[in-house]
């Protein structure tokens, strides 16, 4: 779906790249995230993939064809949602759908369902300057999938979202990907990418210093421990065994045989500890 080779970029005004050679690539399908601190690049090559900045070096394939090249259609093909909403304030939710609606030629979806799916059906005929921002930030997802695009462009989705919101925002785009719909993300929020994304990039200073699932990642850079927290004394203790051998390890098999177990669990890193060790930048 997407392919991209020795990308650089540099703002006009600038005398320094704020992409200096990243290389990557993304299948149908899939949920691609791009992980990194504010200024990272990651905004930046996402407006190059939509086709917002040109004046790249380096060879950016969308769909089978360089984005340099792209015309009227591929916007008939795309869904972008950025991270400040663009929206008509002095419109209500649903006159905001069907105007951006009017704009696309081809299928469209219902603009009432999918306002239901973020959960905004009731405030269909409400302004949109009376939302929160985080309703503000649903509206404009589901205005993103208008078209029904097969390739969907996700700037911070969940920024300013309650935990219930965030999980329909979660769903919704796993249901896209279910459509065999293809997902580029750019967050911050690394709970967010682990829960839903296939892989992730870790991006600084506008390179791309890892890329791989979330899965294999905390597998790599975890420790293969399992920490162990019982109750003894009415006091509540712990105990670190090597998961290596486990099975024989004759202190282990007493201590769940006779300590009062309140939990067990492998010691995993988090995506958050592996982008500091990989970059050695937190994520804020």
């Amino acid at each position: 779906m997407i392919s991209v080779n020795e990308l650089y970029f540099t703002y006009p005004a600038n005398k320094d790249e704020t992409i200096r050679g990243m290389s990557f690539r993304i299948e149908q399908g899939e949920v691609f995230g791009f992980l990194g601190p504010s200024g990272a690049g990651k905004s930046t090559a996402q407006k190059i993939l939509i086709g917002i900045l040109k004046g790249y070096s380096g060879s950016v394939e969308v769909m089978g064809k360089e984005i340099r090249q792209a015309r009227k259609d591929y916007y008939e093909k795309i869904g972008v949602s950025f991270e400040l909403p663009n929206l008509y304030n002095k419109f209500t939710a649903l006159e905001n759908l069907n105007f951006f609606s009017s704009l696309y030629s081809g299928s469209k979806e219902d603009p009432k369902q999918l306002l239901k799916m973020v959960g905004l059906e009731q405030h269909a005929d409400n302004r949109v300057s009376n939302f929160s921002k985080g309703m503000k930030m649903r509206l404009n997802l589901v205005r993103a999938l208008l078209n029904k695009p097969e390739l969907i462009f996700l700037d911070e989705p969940t920024s300013g979202l309650d935990p219930v919101n965030m999980e329909k925002v979660k769903e919704l785009i796993l249901k896209k990907k279910a459509e065999g719909k293809t997902v580029f993300l750019t967050t911050h929020n690394m709970n967010v990418a682990e829960e839903i994304c296939d892989r992730v990039a870790f991006v600084v200073d506008g390179q791309i210093n890892l890329i791989d699932s979330p899965s294999e990642l905390k597998l790599r850079y975890g420790q293969k421990n399992l920490q162990v927290e019982y109750r003894e004394n009415k006091q509540m203790k712990s105990a670190i065994f090597p998961m290596v051998g486990l099975g024989d390890n004759k202190e282990f098999i007493n201590m769940i045989k006779y300590k009062d177990i309140e939990r067990m669990h492998t010691q995993e890193a988090t995506l958050q500890d592996i982008f500091i060790k990989v970059t050695g930048r937190p994520i804020t």
